[in-house]
């Protein structure tokens, strides 16, 4: 009888030291427990992996600082997708935190319960508090299976079934990026070759257009012994010189041209063979000085050209 008494009195005191640890803990929270916040799965029942909304709600006195839990919380049976939280609204003393959880389930249990802690702090005190568990139905999709006796027989089939190939977007694309990377990378490292093989080119291509021009106007004017033929080839030749010479030497006057050459005698001797036919009305009686002439214009022409592209 003395032992029954002796263990009697030891779960005595630890029941009491219990209750007085829990007491303590209300007491430093305040006089009054806190109330109990509210959580509630926004819709009754849900499918395998479809979104689920669970709002948990806290009325509080303003004086509290309370913490909801954030994605770190174990929402078991439920996968965390994401939170929406609302700022504190305080009305009549009352302050009103919420927030909503976007969760999901891969659970085929039929019934699934969540209860979210909403913590309050005050000084080195923590009180976890517990809602009332929440439901939710799962709805199942699939059919019941039959039993086993009504299953039907499994027949082996390895027979390989031809598949049509589907275009390869992603590799086809990593092929054409990798060529134009190389592309561009290969014209930054050759450009100033390509830059000076290109302009070779070009200035090769508008040199045979000017002899060929050339030649056509100096054939029109032994045929037609006219002053308009002379006045277009030199014309052609300053156009054809300026883009040679990168110049605005198309614009220059005779004796600018020639200061510009340095006094070249087959430059000034030619253009002075011109101007007097251009502006002299001279013809028929200059026409063998302006073939020279002509041949002196050709064959500048033509070593200028060659002292560019050297």
């Amino acid at each position: 009888m003395g032992k029954l008494i002796g263990h009697f009195e030891g779960w005595k005191r630890v029941m009491l030291s219990l209750i007085f640890s829990l007491l303590s803990g209300i007491t430093a929270l305040g006089q009054n427990p806190p109330p109990i916040p509210q959580g509630r799965f926004l819709k009754q029942t849900t499918l395998v992996g479809e979104p689920l909304d669970y709002e948990l709600r806290y009325e509080h006195a303003p004086d509290l600082e309370v913490v909801f839990p954030d994605s770190l919380a174990k929402f078991a049976p439920f996968e965390y997708a994401g939170k929406t939280f609302y700022p504190t609204r305080t009305r009549n003393g009352i302050s009103l935190d919420r927030a909503v959880y976007h969760l999901r389930t891969f659970r085929l249990d039929s019934v699934q319960t969540l209860a979210l802690p909403v913590a309050v702090l005050q000084g080195p005190d923590t009180l976890s508090i517990l809602p009332l568990p929440s439901r939710v139905r799962l709805l199942r999709t699939a059919a019941p299976l039959r039993r086993a006796a009504q299953l039907p027989a499994l027949r082996q089939n390895l027979v390989l079934v031809p598949v049509e190939p589907i275009f390869n977007y992603p590799y086809w694309l990593a092929g054409a990026l990798a060529v134009l990377l190389l592309l561009a990378g290969g014209a930054a490292l050759f450009r100033r070759g390509l830059v000076r093989r290109y302009s070779a080119y070009k200035r090769r291509k508008n040199h045979g257009y000017f002899l060929a021009q050339f030649a056509r106007h100096v054939e029109r004017f032994e045929l037609s012994r006219s002053a308009t033929n002379v006045e277009r080839a030199v014309v052609l030749w300053k156009n054809y010189l300026a883009g040679l010479e990168n110049s605005g030497l198309n614009s220059f006057t005779t004796r600018e041209i020639v200061a510009y050459f340095e006094n070249d005698s087959d430059v000034r001797k030619a253009l002075n063979a011109t101007d007097k036919v251009i502006y002299g009305n001279v013809q028929t009686e200059e026409a063998a000085e302006v073939d020279r002439a002509f041949q002196r214009l050709r064959g500048f022409a033509e070593r200028r050209y060659a002292s560019v592209t050297e």
